[in-house]
């Protein structure tokens, strides 16, 4: 792990009025117009906007286009130009659904404000797959402007961020409207069949669960002449916390939020752990850790050990077990099995396309006025991962408490392109807790 020195912070330009100046705005300049309504007939053609085209929001876009026979891409949005056209092309070059994307050349928005501008261009739906950091603000816009959402995981990098997801939720709930959940493995037929069993009492008590994601290295893009220090942090927004939430945050939340639906959403009260940077230490790596270990504690003393670690040339496995008073459960998407007496499998040849299940799912809930909302388990479990972040950075026991109410904002002075300090690495016993 490098030296660092203590965790400092930009000027903070309080995000909460950032996130309320902003939706007030789209909400006002929407105010005249008509709600979607909550039951959309089969025949209605229900428009798609698509917030970030990177890889992951160009693979939602193709699949939420295939969910339903009546919708089309009408609106993209992201912070660089190149992205969005790159992305486009893909999507109208796909045999499948290529001839669903119909976005004109003014409803092509690029820069910080590019998903306001989307959301007033006349959309139903709109897939939010931006940097993890932006998620609140751009799901508090659309449910302000009364739009169904798709939002990929995490939804926040901060407990404030948490904290507006989840009251944005609340109030989408009130509308009837849809928020779905990147979070895909909740979306696995055969996830839903092995939680399902173990919630029946297939293992017994729960004492401890294990969630490991151990795998090699992730994509760099090296520094160009000609990027300011705003557009190289965005364009590797992995690597900084403030933009991705650490890797635990933005990978690892899959199998924690996977832990987490075993013991029926419950969350723990405090956790530990360790972490650092060993292997990724030099500056195209921003200021995340390549390992964490963290150690959950339950109110009722049962624990979930967390490991996760991106360093090439090492063994890898990502899974999560189950250990009851009765048998152990693997809940994996290499296995699914529950050995507890008798051995039960699930067969792994069954079709179970789990990133378009959540989309089939959004849209037929859409069409039938029974809205999915998935925001309480979301962001709890992006809270989770956060969480066990605050512990290995800080080196301390963090409560569930302190992590739910902490005021630790990562978000920047300003968003503009321009200069922008790469903030410190996080040094256990000196980074501060907040």
């Amino acid at each position: 792990m490098t030296k660092r020195t203590q965790q400092s912070s930009l000027p903070k330009p309080s995000r909460r009025r950032f996130l309320q100046s902003s939706a007030a705005a789209v909400s006002g300049v929407l105010a005249s117009r008509p709600a979607l309504s909550f039951h959309v007939a089969g025949t209605d053609v229900l428009r798609i906007g698509l917030v970030g085209c990177g890889g992951r929001g160009t693979g939602a876009a193709t699949q939420a286009l295939a969910a339903d026979k009546n919708v089309k891409l009408v609106a993209m949005a992201d912070a660089f130009e190149d992205r969005l056209t790159g992305s486009l092309a893909q999507l109208k070059a796909d045999k499948k659904v290529g001839h669903k994307v119909e976005v004109s050349p003014e409803r092509r928005f690029v820069g910080f404000d590019a998903y306001q501008k989307l959301i007033d261009s006349g959309v139903d739906v709109v897939l939010l797959t931006s940097p993890p950091h932006f998620r609140p603000l751009h799901l508090k816009a659309c449910v302000a402007a009364g739009k169904h959402v798709f939002a990929e995981k995490p939804v926040a990098v901060d407990a404030p961020g948490v904290r507006s997801v989840l009251a944005t939720c609340e109030e989408a709930r009130k509308k009837s409207l849809a928020v779905v959940s990147g979070l895909c493995l909740r979306y696995s037929f055969g996830f839903r069949e092995t939680v399902q069993r173990i919630h029946d009492g297939a293992i017994g008590e729960i004492r401890t669960l294990q969630a490991t994601d151990y795998r090699g290295d992730i994509w760099v893009k090296p520094r160009q002449p000609g990027w300011n220090d705003m557009e190289w942090q965005m364009r590797n927004w992995y690597y900084f916390t403030w933009l991705s939430g650490d890797f635990n945050v933005e990978q690892h939340v899959h199998y924690l939020d996977v832990c987490t639906w075993v013991m029926k959403n419950e969350y723990p009260v405090k956790a530990v752990g360790m972490g650092g940077r060993q292997v990724r230490t030099g500056p195209d790596y921003g200021n995340i850790y390549d390992h964490h270990s963290v150690v959950y504690e339950y109110a009722n003393g049962s624990k979930l050990f967390s490991n996760c670690r991106q360093q090439p040339g090492c063994y890898n496995e990502m899974s999560s077990f189950a250990m009851g008073s009765k048998g152990v459960a693997e809940v994996s998407e290499r296995r699914l099995a529950i050995s507890a007496g008798s051995e039960w499998k699930y067969d792994m040849k069954k079709p179970d396309n789990l990133y378009q299940t959540e989309h089939d799912e959004l849209f037929a809930s859409i069409r039938s006025g029974k809205p999915i909302n998935n925001g309480e388990y979301m962001a709890k479990s992006s809270l989770l991962a956060i969480q066990g972040r605050m512990a290995t950075y800080t080196g301390k026991v963090v409560t569930w408490d302190q992590a739910m109410n902490s005021t630790e904002d990562l978000t920047p002075a300003k968003y503009e392109w321009g200069p922008l300090a790469t903030p410190a690495i996080a040094m256990p016993g000196v980074t501060h807790l907040t």
